[in-house]
């Protein structure tokens, strides 16, 4: 099978040869860089990519992606789209290989968008950017998916061995986002998936009344159904309440959230985080104990970092402390510097327990 890779790049320069190196098992490598000032296309060219370089008027991501798809050859057989920020564990193509029917058309595959300090996954779900060369093309202005243009059946194939890591650079501006999702439902304001994505933003922006109000409205579309993210949508729905100081508001919807979505941690956090906030150690602890109660680590975009790093442990300690039982206490701080050993606050805190414990 002839495997080719496309992305598209904008100063990405820091990224050419870890990212080339990563995307080597391919066949071909093809680059749609949008206008870098760095040494991108010099560095990609140098290794051997096949580099077009394209600046655009008007910025759209799906007109970009079809743009470099459109590079890669029609004889070609599997597609995979990855972005200079991701590298995949070794071997992928060899599984990709194995996996692959005559019929599939696209992939399922593993894709860890967040990981820590020790490249632990905290973040993991489904991709599916891997695909047939024909009958598929990118949509919408940002958030962008593809879309399947075929006659027949769209098939998919899965594989848990084809790993793909996102090193994201915190320091690149998504400030083009929130026009591009102001768009997007402009476009098509009945698209749930949009609606979503705009109130997270909003959200971001601090801009509290419009996120709860498109949120809302992403909520109550008939069409929106998929219950984790409805579930994340009353959690931002309750963080803005809490950042305007209407704590009530923020509980109902922190309750409802976990209605929605009792299998996830992420509502029980949420809740957590707003318990502290409002001194309930003994909510704290419940809900503490409830999120922990939930091991099974869901492969959705949807979860939150702090649902599975040692903030759990972290609340759970200082709830137990104000609760007057401190080996409980003591224990979770423990397991709390065990993802985080150098934690100065931490480390503090678990001294003034030590103290407490050493006085009774």
């Amino acid at each position: 099978m002839k495997i080719c890779v496309y992305a598209i790049s904008k100063n990405e320069e820091k990224f050419v040869d870890r990212w080339y190196k990563s995307m080597s098992e391919a066949d071909e490598i093809y680059v749609l860089d949008t206008g870098s000032n760095d040494k991108t296309v010099e560095k990609l060219k140098k290794l051997g990519a096949k580099v077009k370089v394209k600046k655009y008027d008007k910025w759209r991501f799906d007109v970009a992606r079809n743009d470099s798809l459109d590079m890669v050859p029609l004889d070609t057989d599997i597609c995979v789209c990855t972005d200079l920020d991701e590298v995949f564990n070794k071997g992928w193509r060899k599984n990709l290989e194995k996996v692959w029917k005559n019929d599939t058309t696209r992939l399922n595959y593993i894709y860890n968008w967040s990981l820590d300090e020790n490249n632990k996954p905290v973040v993991t779900f489904y991709y599916d950017k891997i695909h047939s060369r024909k009958n598929y093309k990118w949509i919408y202005p940002v958030h962008e998916v593809l879309k399947y243009t075929g006659n027949n059946k769209e098939i998919y194939s899965k594989c848990d061995d084809i790993i793909l890591n996102h090193y994201p650079d915190r320091t690149k501006s998504r400030s083009s986002y929130l026009s591009l999702l102001e768009l997007s439902v402009k476009e098509d304001p009945t698209n749930d998936r949009h609606l979503h994505y705009l109130g997270r933003e909003y959200m971001y922006y601090g801009r509290w009344n419009e996120a709860i109000d498109t949120l809302i409205k992403h909520i109550y579309l008939k069409n929106s159904t998929w219950r984790d993210e409805r579930c994340a949508s009353m959690r931002f729905i309750a963080r803005c309440y809490k950042n305007i100081n209407r704590f009530d508001e923020a509980r109902m919807w922190l309750d409802k959230a976990i209605d929605e979505a009792p299998y996830l941690r992420d509502p029980y956090m949420e809740s957590a985080l707003l318990d502290y906030q409002l001194g309930d150690y003994e909510k704290l602890k419940d809900h503490c104990l409830m999120a922990l109660s939930i091991n099974k680590h869901q492969k959705t975009y949807i979860n939150e970092v702090f649902s599975w790093d040692n903030t759990v442990y972290d609340l759970l300690s200082i709830a137990y402390f104000n609760l007057g039982n401190y080996k409980e206490s003591l224990d979770n701080i423990n397991k709390a510097l065990e993802y985080d050993k150098d934690n100065e606050r931490l480390l503090n805190n678990k001294k003034i327990v030590e103290d407490v414990i050493d006085k009774i």
